[in-house]
Formats: structure tokens, C-alpha cells, sequence
């Protein structure tokens, strides 16, 4: 349950398990092909005023290509999150906050689990640590053994 009711937190905190699809409208745009549903495990409060505490966990896995070889490399993502939402328009600053609505009926997190999977995914992705890459003439992947090109004589 992403989606709570702020008169649910009036009596406590409310457990936010889950799971986002990857088709979810939430993950447009943010080109991360996810290999299944998103799993969130967590706790929404309220805190003084009208601000809420999430703490959480998120886990999901995608398959993003190798940045020297282009070979899919399966990654699995996990990022624990412990996120304030305000409708504080001083707080909108902030940009550990995430800004809610004045006089928000319902806390939707969907949105913060797209932010927080974003900032998990790793900038370069590599499928091991000597990989050869592509040959930059004929693109063939040295991983597999050198390729026939015929390579000039380096510089004296």
C-alpha cells in the first residue's frame, strides 16, 4: 500500500508494503528496464505539523548494458530511504524533502520510490572489471579474443 490516507497516520504509523509495476506511469521517462515489479517494505508517520517521516526500503532489478561492451548486465538494486514529505513551502528548498500538496487527503509514494530507484541505479555499469570493451574499428568484442583488424604500429 503506497497510497495512505493522512487520517490513517492520525492514529499511528502505517505500513507501506508493496510492489510498482515497471509498467507503472510513475517510471515514464526515467529509461530503466526493470526486469519485474518493484518491492517497497516500510513505514509512513506523521511528525509535528504536517509533515511525514518514510523510512523504507526498495528493491528491484534491472538490465542495463555494459559501458565498455554493451553486453546486458543484470543489476539488482536496493537502497533504503528515510525521506521527509512537507507541504512546509519553506521546506520545498530542500531537495531531501519531498514537497506534498497543502492540505493533503492522501500521502502517494510511488513518486518518491521513482526519485530514490533513480539515484540507486549506478552511473556506469560494467559486466566484470577487465572487460575488454568493443573494438573501435569493426565494433567486434574483444572479450571474445582480438578481433582481425589490422592494427598500425604504435608511435616511437
Amino acid at each position: 500500500m503506497l497510497k495512505i490516507a493522512v487520517r490513517d497516520l492520525q492514529r499511528g504509523p502505517v505500513d507501506t508494503d508493496g510492489e510498482v509495476s515497471p509498467s507503472d506511469p510513475v517510471f515514464a521517462g526515467l529509461d530503466l528496464p526493470l526486469d519485474g515489479p518493484v518491492s517497497v517494505e516500510g513505514q509512513l508517520q506523521a511528525t509535528e505539523g504536517d509533515d511525514f517521516l518514510w523510512r523504507g526500503v526498495i528493491r528491484a532489478t534491472a538490465t542495463i548494458p555494459c559501458r565498455r561492451c554493451l553486453v546486458d548486465v543484470q543489476v539488482r538494486l536496493h537502497r533504503e530511504v528515510h525521506v521527509l514529505l512537507s507541504s512546509d513551502s519553506e521546506a520545498a528548498d530542500d531537495p531531501s524533502v519531498y514537497p506534498l500538496p497543502e492540505a493533503a487527503l492522501q500521502i502517494d509514494l510511488t513518486g518518491v520510490v521513482r526519485e530514490e530507484l533513480a539515484l540507486e541505479v549506478p552511473a556506469f555499469v560494467l559486466c566484470r572489471e577487465d572487460c575488454a570493451g568493443l573494438c573501435p574499428t569493426c565494433g567486434a568484442d574483444l572479450n571474445a579474443g582480438p578481433c582481425a583488424c589490422v592494427r598500425s604500429a604504435e608511435p616511437a
